[in-house]
């Protein structure tokens, strides 16, 4: 975190505060709102925004905070709604709260509800055995897909069933019918000529029959009026061409009455075909009101169908397969969560060593740690069991779940030695009142604790002990006053001499020339190339 901006929050009217690398200690008088810096970076992951974090006149609180280029913000109203942003863009509370917590942890007291979750201290071990831990969770997904899987298709076997014999009747129906987009056209101009053969065959033969085949017909009659001017034709020239001239008549009729034969004879319809397309096009016209409309959309529908005919049958046949390979994964399962089970109970013990180590020399010279295991009925997305830290740190009593007996200042130290032993998790790692409860050596401990964390992470820690300012890369004095009437908190980073006065007070409450050598001492203790911290 670089740098942290708060607007309007409990008696900080405007704050910028530039963040920097390494330890910075935050110290004040008592009363002056120390912790309100943790509590402004405690609503950038998410915690409780109430009206009454609210400075008192003010219609809400702005609290932002910048990692490198990111800044995240929320805002926070008089009527209790929150608006977080990342970048300037709206997003959950939730989402803010990730994107913090990635790049900030909080340890303070009363607080530390990730150190007293059981998956978070399971979790302490499984960071020393990535390998093993991350095969059982891949085995225990794909046994959990598995099973689901197996699940979903045993509550739908009926529906499965009857959906079946449906996507089968209409494959076929469809297959069958291979209807094709565009068919419906050439069929229906077939349709409409076979129809119209009938009425050309019968208006032919119903000609034939007046030109030539009825009992009176135009070929006889022209036939007899041909004969009729035969004696005529014989003395009369006009006579004789008329006759001629109904001679021709007589082979014209006769040439078309043989034609007209012809197409009545040629032009007789099949039934069979006239069946078949008018059959043809009754099966598209019904495929279009069942799949249609059009057979553009048949088509679509049957590729649909096909696809969910295939689905359908691999559920069938996964149905009857899935059981065998729930099985084999479940044996899976069994198998990695021994291997890990066995190297937690491994890790165990020389983890718990090395945190008591640490935990003794921050002031509980008598704590005790150590792992317990508590067997799974069955198995979990973390393994077979359940790993839970048991602490004391008093002399001649039995140690008990952390959670149940360690106060908020140890809570606060046994994540310190956490930190410490297994590296924080998150670039930034602010501690509040790590220090309740302790002095002397083991203020000097925590204090070495705190410096050696800082050379790998950022540390913030508020505190009120002078061995643990003075081991600070930067020291920020948290100060309170009266500025218009009104109550007025301010924070600056101290100057190396405003560092000395300020230590000189924490240690005996004045600024005398003892307690300023004190103070000189004190800054000196481990740190002999200590330099002056700029104004």
């Amino acid at each position: 975190m670089t740098r942290l901006e708060v607007r309007r929050l409990a008696t900080i009217e405007s704050l910028d505060l530039d963040l920097l690398p390494g330890f910075s200690a935050f110290t004040g008088e008592t009363g002056a709102g120390k912790s309100i810096i943790v509590d402004a970076l405690g609503l950038l992951l998410g915690g409780r925004g109430g009206a009454d974090l609210i400075r008192t006149g003010e219609g809400d609180l702005l609290v932002t905070g910048f990692s490198g280029e990111m800044a995240a913000s929320r805002r926070v109203t008089a009527q209790g709604r929150s608006t977080a942003r990342l970048d300037g863009e709206v997003v959950s509370l939730r989402e803010l709260g990730e994107w913090a917590g990635h790049h900030l942890t909080i340890h303070w007291q009363h607080s530390a509800q990730s150190l007293l979750s059981a998956g978070h201290q399971r979790s302490l071990l499984d960071r020393q055995l990535p390998t093993e831990a991350e095969a059982f969770a891949q085995a225990y997904r794909e046994w959990q897909a598995a099973n689901t899987r197996l699940e979903e298709l045993r509550r739908s076997e009926r529906e499965r069933a009857q959906r079946l014999d449906l996507l089968e009747f209409q494959a076929r129906e469809l297959s069958e019918a291979a209807a094709q987009p565009g068919e419906e056209e050439p069929l229906q101009a077939e349709l409409n000529r076979l129809a119209n053969l009938e009425n050309t065959s019968q208006g032919a033969a119903g000609a034939l029959e007046l030109l030539s085949d009825g009992e009176v017909s135009a070929v006889q009659l022209v036939s007899e009026a041909v004969r009729a001017l035969n004696a005529g034709a014989k003395y009369d020239e006009t006579a004789a061409q008329l006759q001629g001239e109904l001679r021709v008549a007589l082979e014209a009729v006769q040439a078309v009455a043989g034609e007209l034969r012809g197409l009545a004879e040629d032009s007789a319809p099949d039934p069979e075909e006239l069946d078949r397309v008018q059959t043809r096009l009754n099966l598209l016209t019904r495929l279009r009101g069942k799949y249609g409309p059009t057979l553009e959309d048949v088509a679509a529908f049957q590729a649909q169908v096909e696809g969910d005919l295939k689905s359908v049958q691999q559920d069938e046949h996964d149905a009857g397969t899935l059981h065998e390979e729930v099985a084999r994964l479940a044996q899976q399962v069994e198998k990695r969560g021994r291997l890990l089970s066995a190297e937690r109970q491994r890790q165990a013990v020389p983890l718990a060593a090395a945190l008591l180590r640490v935990i003794r020399e921050l002031g509980m010279p008598h704590a005790q740690l150590s792992f317990h295991f508590r067997a799974l009925d069955v198995a979990g997305p973390h393994g077979l069991e359940d790993a839970e830290l048991y602490f004391n740190a008093n002399p001649g009593e039995e140690p008990g779940p952390l959670q149940g007996v360690a106060s908020g200042g140890e809570l606060s130290r046994v994540m310190l030695a956490i930190s410490t032993v297994l590296g924080a998790t998150t670039p930034a790692v602010v501690f509040d009142e790590v220090d309740a409860g302790i002095g002397g050596a083991a203020a000097l401990a925590v204090a070495a604790q705190l410096s050696r964390l800082a050379d790998s992470r950022q540390v913030l820690v508020v505190t009120h002990l002078a061995q643990l300012a003075a081991r600070a890369d930067h020291h920020y004095k948290v100060e309170k006053g009266l500025e218009g009437g009104r109550t007025l908190t301010r924070v600056r980073r101290l100057s190396e001499h405003e560092r000395l006065e300020e230590l000189a007070r924490m240690l005996s409450g004045n600024t005398s020339e003892a307690a300023l050598g004190h103070a000189r001492e004190l800054r000196g203790q481990g740190r002999p190339d200590t330099v002056a911290d700029p104004a």
